[in-house]
C-alpha cells in the first residue's frame, strides 16, 4: 500500500503544479479538498520559511498524515523586495491575480528595464504529525514584463519573464516551466527526503 502524502493547498493550479512534479513518487498524493474541512492556518509569519513550516506541522498534526506545505511569492528589486511575503495579498482585501498584476504594473510604471530585475521565492517543508520537520528553497530570477503574457500558470506567471527566456511564465509550457522555476527547484530538492521516507526513513 502506497503512504499517503497530503499537499497542503486548495489552490487548484497549485496542486495541479504539485501533482505534477510529484508524479512519479510512490506516494498517494491527496489535497485538503480531500478532508473534511480544516480550519484555515493564517500565514503570519515574516518569511516564507516561517509560513510554510507553520502551515505543514499544523496541518501534519491535525490530520495525522504527513504533510507538504508552501509558500512562495515575487521579490521585486526595484521595491525592495515587495510584494515578498505578502505576494497573494499585495492589493489588499479582496486581492486576486488580477488586481495584484495591475498595482505590480502601476508600482513599476516609471522604472526601466534594466531595473525590472526580480525573483520568484519557493520554500517547501515538509511535516510528520509528530512535529519533525524539514524544509529547503528554491529560486528563478527573472525581471517584470511591462505588460501580461500568456494565459497559462497563476499568480504573477503572466509579468515574470525567467532569466533566458524570452516568454512568461504563462506562456511557457508546464514541462519546461517545472523544471526551471522556483517550485520545481524546492521540489527536487525534496524529493530526496520523500524517497527516504517511502524506505522507512524519517523526515529529519
Amino acid at each position: 500500500m502506497k503512504k499517503k502524502l497530503l499537499i497542503a493547498s486548495r489552490n487548484q493550479k497549485k496542486k495541479k503544479e504539485l501533482q505534477q512534479i510529484l508524479s512519479d513518487l510512490n506516494f498517494e498524493l491527496l489535497t485538503l479538498d480531500d478532508l473534511p474541512p480544516l480550519p484555515e492556518v493564517e500565514e503570519d509569519g515574516m518569511t516564507f520559511a516561517e509560513n510554510a513550516r507553520k502551515k505543514a506541522v499544523t496541518v501534519a498534526r491535525q490530520t495525522g498524515l504527513l504533510t507538504l506545505a508552501d509558500d512562495s511569492g515575487l521579490s521585486v528589486d526595484a521595491l525592495q523586495g515587495a510584494p515578498g511575503v505578502f505576494s497573494a495579498r499585495y492589493s489588499g482585501p479582496g486581492a486576486n491575480d488580477e488586481k495584484n498584476n495591475q498595482k505590480l504594473l502601476l508600482a513599476l510604471e516609471d522604472i526601466p528595464d534594466t531595473d525590472r530585475t526580480a525573483r520568484f521565492v519557493c520554500v517547501i517543508a515538509l511535516a510528520s504529525p509528530d512535529g519533525q520537520v524539514q524544509t529547503v528553497e528554491g529560486s528563478c530570477e527573472g525581471r517584470i514584463d511591462h505588460i501580461l503574457k500568456g494565459s497559462a500558470g497563476f499568480g504573477y506567471d503572466p509579468l515574470f519573464i525567467p532569466e533566458g527566456f524570452e516568454m512568461s511564465f504563462a506562456q511557457l509550457e508546464p514541462s519546461i516551466k517545472n523544471t526551471i522555476s522556483h517550485r520545481g527547484k524546492a521540489l527536487e530538492l525534496i524529493k530526496p527526503v520523500l524517497e527516504s521516507i517511502n524506505m522507512g526513513g524519517e523526515v529529519c
